[in-house]
């Protein structure tokens, strides 16, 4: 068996002489596991079903068995929408030998598991060291000091079932919609302390410097005392007073009160934090002593009202966070935890909250870099028992009481609360922090779960209760964190009773497969658990980066840029806390080559400079404004983007400095070319021709039959095609003008005309009119429109087999909808060819999808061989949509995920569809709902001018 040999401590202290002396009263932490699954130890292991069941092997710890090979994968839903029967309740066996100094012995010796699913019972040399412990989510301990060997081997003993014998337990963590696994999955290690010892402290400091801190207390002599004293993590000295407080001979409790001036407070955007030192002496030598971080700062909670930190009232942009990595289950590491705070505080979030208590290492990395957390006490829709659920609230308070980022607890999620367990918080917890019961409208707080946009019956903008849904925008293959948030933010942020919300969920639950063969190998269970802004690996979906500009701390009021543009804008400072002028923000003025779409020439930066900020508290709007360059309007595009006080970046926003047509214009390459082009009819068709390039069109329908380049024919054709309205082609006209050739068909419907120009250098030009006087015409019958219009343009076929990739001007680079058009900036955007489905293709996953509309298209080369062509548009507002998105393949649901895709390949667009979320798209924003139109006599109609270029260019 592996053996742990920690002689070495014995040795040190023999050595070492004075310096083993302040050793032995600190609280020492040594580990019999690894500390995450990325350094594991290896351990003795036998599970009783599933995969290698049923003999002895090796096994790393902590990880979940079935990540390491072992019993059977479980989803949470095996009950309902999976059909299963009630999933295999494999148990593991774990064994573990260490050795132990004999200088250890006289001391506070406890074994401590950072959480095993999910009953657990310990042996020490044979000997149960403890009742059974219940609850997968929680750390608990055991004092072995009494059952060990000292200076010799012992023997470490683990059963752990997988589902417990508690059925309440069972309701509340394992019918659930997430993954079930089974193991030791956080690490486990041994803290000895002296004899005389601090037990547990737990802490209420304010942002004024005054703390009260609550200590239990075991074996202490007479003439004892504490110090307290902090010492600031961010400052190189900290000149703080040591206060001294008197303790009781055999006191096993007693509370302190100290106050330090010119103490920093915490908030998410100045996350300061301080070193709390509890020193207990007994005539003046040092007995033992407990550190531990703690932030400076104070909670509010008024009803009717809202959450105050720090006397300013809070607006929490938050998101749903699971503890999962697909190689590790529920064991992951401090890496992954600092990875993914850094994404949420990315994103511009500033709150996240769970179903169950997170690694302690996640609520570290919240309390340095700054978030607010609601900390929850596990129960999906069913809650713990009483005495059950006593105990785990108890674990979950003492771990994680003085994090300052913890703000709030969380009581079971939907339904899963005990109403006897919500005063056993504050047993423990001298802040008195609320509790909530996540999505009920409960003692003041509304936290209703994935309201719609009119939600209302006294409730959100009319009603009297401070809410902020713990839950909303659900996220299904990407489908509803960005799309409508806009439009959900806007509204809900009018009532000064909202408190923000939480989104579902951070990132896509898929984990890797050990008993799969081929190439599969990452399981989400369908569309059950691909839930996240990011993939499982925390790849960024589109929604990322419109989240990062809905949620911005600062905010740009819409700005055109024109030639009278003077540098000047008006921004809000959406900071809670932050002056505007912490903030950092630099201009870049860009400007593209005139061969961008014929060459592989880069953009370049012409002028730059910084953007002064103006002092601005939190919700003030100011202008800012920086001298226009020279050149600037011979650029193409401005880019700003900003910084806050920690250089993290917030947003790059970009503004076309010209129109369309000023692009068109400048980057549609012109060819010397015979002085004419031409255009004859022959029976139904019209072919125009000018240099290499020959197109016929249908003078029956208006449609493109073909396209020749030389000897290629590109296959762009059966198009235009209306899309969300009526029209049919009626009569054909072809003529010449100044050397051009033009064939102008009138239709009858919603599309008034198309004029399609030839030029002599084979550059074709499409003008067409919609909307302007629809008429009838022979045989036409019925509307021209439907009432409801989701889709509205044209369409084209042409095959993606052989498409090698895009490059466009535009926004970009993620595709967009109708109600998730944040997010993409102007910029020359490339992209490779992919079949990526977003939430399904983990094995390999390419962001940004290639299919699916683009934004504010101006410029775009699709790259397919000899079938290769570009087009520019004349239209600021134009939508390119780029072939049609694969359905998932493994979705448990028959409910595609996107709306419906016009017919065709490549279309362009007036309008395209929202995105649904977890509701109808009738239960969202106006963003999300169809457009309708109303034609008035005179109107000139609406253009759509488009250029194609099948001209033959090597690639």
């Amino acid at each position: 068996m592996t053996t742990l040999n920690i002689k070495f401590y014995s040795l040190l202290m023999i050595l070492c002489g004075s310096i083993s002396i302040g050793i032995a009263q600190q609280t020492e932490k040594i580990y019999l596991s690894g500390e995450s699954f990325e350094e594991p130890v290896e351990w003795d292991f036998m599970v009783t079903d599933g995969m290698n069941s049923n003999k002895w092997s090796k096994i790393n710890v902590p990880n979940q068995w079935e990540l390491e090979g072992f019993g059977t994968y479980t989803y949470g839903r095996w009950y309902k929408e999976l059909e299963q029967d009630e999933p295999s309740k494999e148990e593991g066996f774990y064994k573990y030998e260490f050795e132990i100094p004999q200088s250890y012995k006289g001391k506070a010796v406890k074994i401590v598991f950072g959480g095993a699913m999910t009953d657990t019972e310990v042996k020490v040399n044979g000997k149960l060291v403890g009742p059974k412990h219940q609850g997968g989510f929680y750390q608990f301990e055991y004092d072995i000091s009494d059952f060990l060997d000292y200076g010799n081997k012992n023997l470490l003993e683990v059963h752990v079932w997988k589902h417990s014998e508690n059925h309440n337990v069972n309701r509340a963590e394992r019918y659930a919609d997430w993954w079930l696994f089974g193991g030791i999955y956080r690490s486990v290690w041994l803290e000895i302390k002296p004899k005389s010892h601090i037990e547990h402290f737990a802490v209420d400091a304010r942002m004024d410097g005054s703390l009260t801190a609550e200590v239990d207390l075991k074996n202490i002599p007479e003439n004892a005392q504490i110090e307290a004293s902090i010492l600031p993590l961010r400052e190189e000295n900290g000149d703080f007073e040591t206060f001294s407080f008197p303790i009781s001979e055999n006191s096993s409790k007693d509370t302190i009160h100290a106050k330090w001036e010119n103490v920093k407070p915490w908030n998410p955007e100045d996350p300061n934090l301080y070193k709390l030192k509890l020193k207990l002496t007994q005539n003046g030598k040092t007995l033992h002593e407990a550190t531990e971080r703690i932030g400076f700062r104070t909670l509010e909670f008024r009803k009717k009202d809202g959450i105050y930190v720090n006397g300013t009232k809070i607006l929490m942009k938050g998101v749903n966070r699971h503890t999962i990595w697909p190689e590790s289950g529920r064991s992951t590491s401090k890496r992954i935890s600092v990875m993914d705070v850094n994404l949420i505080k990315d994103m511009n979030m500033n709150a996240v909250r769970f179903h169950y208590p997170p690694d302690k290492h996640f609520l570290e990395v919240c309390d340095s870099l700054g978030l607010f957390v609601l900390n929850e006490l596990a129960g999906w829709q069913n809650p713990y028992d009483t005495e059950t659920g006593t105990k785990l609230v108890k674990e979950m308070v003492q771990r994680d009481v003085n994090h300052p980022s913890i703000i709030i607890w969380d009581q079971g999620n939907e339904g899963g609360w005990n109403y006897e367990l919500d005063s056993v918080f504050h047993e423990y917890d001298p802040q008195k922090r609320i509790v909530i019961h996540p999505w009920a409208d409960f003692d003041g707080w509304d936290t209703h779960h994935y309201p719609t946009y009119l939600t209302g019956m006294h409730r959100f903008n009319s009603g009297e209760n401070v809410f902020f849904p713990t839950e909303f925008m659900h996220g299904t293959y990407d489908n509803g964190h960005g799309a409508g948030l806009d439009d959900f933010w806007d509204r809900y942020t009018e009532s000064p009773l909202f408190a923000g919300g939480f989104l579902w969920v951070f990132n896509d639950a898929a984990v890797l497969r050990t008993d799969w063969e081929g190439e599969q190998k990452y399981d989400s269970k369908g569309n059950l658990a691909p839930d996240g802004i990011l993939g499982p690996f925390r790849e960024k979906e589109g929604s990322f980066y419109t989240i990062k500009e809905v949620w911005a701390p600062i905010q740009f009021e819409p700005r055109l840029i024109s030639e009278t543009f003077d540098g000047s804008f008006l921004v809000t400072n959406d900071f809670l806390f932050n002056n505007l002028n912490s903030a950092r923000m630099e201009f870049r003025v860009k400007k593209a080559s005139e061969n961008t779409f014929y060459s592989n020439i880069e953009p370049e930066t012409i002028a730059s400079g910084e953007v002064s900020l103006p002092d601005s508290e939190p919700g003030e709007t100011r202008k800012i404004k920086f001298d226009v360059p020279a050149g600037f309007f011979e650029a193409d595009w401005l880019e700003i983007t900003a910084w806050d006080k920690h250089e993290r970046e917030i947003y790059t926003w970009t503004w076309p400095i010209h129109r369309a047509e000023y692009f068109a214009e400048k980057f549609l390459l012109k060819q010397e070319a015979p002085a004419t082009a031409s255009v004859e009819k022959k029976q139904d068709e019209i072919i125009l021709s000018g240099g290499d390039i020959e197109v016929k069109i249908s003078a029956e329908t208006g449609e493109i039959l073909q396209v020749e380049n030389g000897q290629n024919k590109i296959p762009f054709l059966n198009g235009p095609h209306p899309v969300g309205m009526k029209a049919e082609a009626q009569k054909a006209n072809i003529y010449r003008e100044d050397g051009k050739a033009i064939c102008e068909i009138e239709y009858a419907g919603g599309i008034h005309s198309i004029k399609w120009t030839m030029h002599p250098d084979g550059r074709l030009k499409m003008e067409m009119i919609a909307l302007k006087n629809a008429r009838g015409g022979d045989g036409f019958d019925g509307a021209f429109f439907e009432d409801n219009i989701d889709k509205f343009g044209i369409t084209f076929d042409f095959p993606e087999e052989g498409v090698e990739g895009f490059k466009w001007l535009g926004k970009g680079p993620f595709r967009v909808w109708k109600n998730r058009l944040k997010g993409t900036e102007y910029n020359i955007w490339e992209k490779e060819y992919n079949t990526t489905i977003t939430g399904e293709s983990f094995e390999n996953l390419i962001y940004p999808e290639f299919k699916g509309y683009h934004a504010n298209v101006i410029g775009a080369h699709l790259k397919a061989g000899e079938n290769s062509f570009r087009v520019f548009s004349e239209n600021d507002k134009l939508f390119l949509r780029l072939f049609t998105p694969d359905e998932p393949k493994n979705a448990i649901s028959n409910v595609s995920p996107y709306p419906e895709f016009p017919p065709g390949d490549i279309s362009f667009m007036y309008e395209i569809p929202g995105m649904r979320a977890f509701k109808p798209l009738s239960h969202q924003g106006p963003s999300s709902q169809p457009t309708n139109i109303r034609i008035k006599s005179g109107d000139e109609g609406i253009k759509m001018n488009l250029w194609f270029d099948f001209r033959n260019f090597s690639e």
